[in-house]
C-alpha cells in the first residue's frame, strides 16, 4: 500500500499510484483532522490508506528505538 518511487515526491514514501506521501497523512492526524475528513478531503485514499500511515509511523518508530 505504500511504496517509493525514484522522482516521485523525492523518493519519499507515498501511497501506491499516488503523489499522497505518508507524512502528509500523519502530519494531517497531527494537526486534528480525523481520518474522515481526509479521505474527504483524498477520495483516493480510504481509512484503510490512514491506518497503513499510521502503522507505517509505528513500525519506523520501532526500528529506530531497537537501534539506540
Amino acid at each position: 500500500m505504500i511504496e517509493t518511487r525514484p522522482g516521485v515526491r523525492s523518493g519519499k514514501p507515498c501511497f501506491e499510484g499516488t503523489r499522497i506521501a505518508v507524512y502528509d497523512v500523519l502530519d494531517y492526524l497531527a494537526s486534528g483532522m480525523t481520518p474522515a475528513e481526509i479521505v474527504d478531503d483524498f477520495p483516493e485514499l480510504t481509512e484503510e490508506h490512514v491506518r497503513a500511515a499510521i502503522q507505517f509511523a509505528a513500525m519506523r518508530e520501532r526500528r529506530l528505538a531497537t537501534t539506540a
